[in-house]
């Protein structure tokens, strides 16, 4: 009897984990002004900072007021941002140059130029290996940097154009491939390239999260986030996303993976039932608004974009013009679970 009564209060309290809602909403919108495009943003919990890739800065903001503390230059065309935790030392991809810009993250002041493959763009640290890599996706490579030094330790030769990479904390590392529609899998101290995983239906992968417990992987790719078991590589699920989607995050806090789609919403994915992924809610942002990054402390959600005026009228050579971004515009919104 004992047994069953455990058994029961067990499915009860699953049941309900699983019938959460996470029913995020916005909190806190700042401008933040400025001219140029935008990329990755990062979240540094320790540090109390929100870095923003800012066309050719990186804008630095307090994570909580949203004051701005600073900008990091020269920085052109900057794509991500890292922070080596329990150090002052950060860096920067810039796409133009093709290189990495190392940084104070006290002084915000670079400290060194570091040349990477072509088009470097994600980023990210690997405390397991005590690493930085850099995923150059033109280069179809990560460039790999000791992060004390800024050193280079190796390359990744990763057969395809890398995009956001995670970590399993124990010496794996994965990484989306955005022109093979496929996950890589590569040891981060030997850099030897382990597997590459198919994402099924998934195209042009960009954003990847961890729900890391579970061993789960949510890739998003063009307006469907695909869910893959990290220790085997099946596909578990294809849930439809928002269109423009890019970035992604994972949420411990309410069990849910998260896209940030360009047309303007947050895509919410939970785990309704054993094995079956559903979107449960669709979070109005702004348009624009494609990459994203959370707080692992307070489970805050950011997104940057800006507003945008008319496009131009098309010519000859180009036909289709975008909308023109209106200066001064540029903006960070926060959002989070009730």
């Amino acid at each position: 009897m004992k047994a069953l009564w455990i058994s029961a209060v067990y499915l009860s309290l699953t049941g309900s984990l699983f019938a959460q809602s996470a029913n995020y909403h916005l909190v806190k919108k700042t401008t933040i002004g400025g001219e140029g495009g935008w990329d990755y943003l990062m979240a540094d919990s320790d540090g109390g900072r929100l870095y923003v890739s800012h066309g050719t800065q990186v804008d630095v903001l307090d994570l909580k007021s949203h004051e701005k503390l600073g900008v990091i230059t020269p920085t052109p065309g900057v794509h991500g941002i890292a922070v080596v935790p329990g150090t002052s030392i950060g860096y920067t991809t810039n796409g133009r140059p093709n290189t990495a810009t190392m940084f104070n993250a006290k002084t915000f002041k670079a400290i060194k130029e570091i040349p990477t493959g072509k088009k470097p763009d994600a980023i990210m640290y690997d405390a397991f290996s005590k690493r930085v890599f850099i995923f150059n996706n033109e280069g179809n490579s990560a460039t790999v940097l000791d992060a004390t030094t800024g050193n280079v330790a190796g390359t990744v030769e990763l057969g395809g154009a890398p995009e956001a990479a995670v970590s399993d904390d124990h010496g794996t590392i994965f990484v989306n491939l955005e022109d093979k529609n496929e996950v890589a899998v590569f040891d981060a101290k030997s850099l030897t390239v382990k597997h590459h995983w198919k994402l099924g239906k998934g195209e042009e992968p960009t954003g990847l999260a961890f729900d890391k417990p579970h061993h789960r992987l949510f890739s998003t790719c063009h307006k469907v986030m695909v869910v893959m078991d990290s220790q085997t590589g099946k596909v578990l699920a294809e849930v439809p996303t928002g269109s423009g989607t890019d970035g992604a995050v994972f949420d411990s806090s309410t069990g849910s993976a998260i896209s940030s789609n360009g047309e303007g919403t947050l895509t919410i994915v939970k785990e309704v039932k054993p094995g079956q992924f559903d979107a449960v809610q669709t979070v109005t942002t702004q348009r624009g608004a494609r990459t994203v990054t959370i707080d692992p402390k307070s489970h805050h959600i950011f997104v940057t974009t800006a507003e945008y005026g008319p496009a131009p009228a098309p010519t000859t050579e180009i036909p289709k013009p975008r909308p023109v971004v209106k200066p001064g515009t540029f903006m960070v919104l926060e959002y989070a679970a009730k």
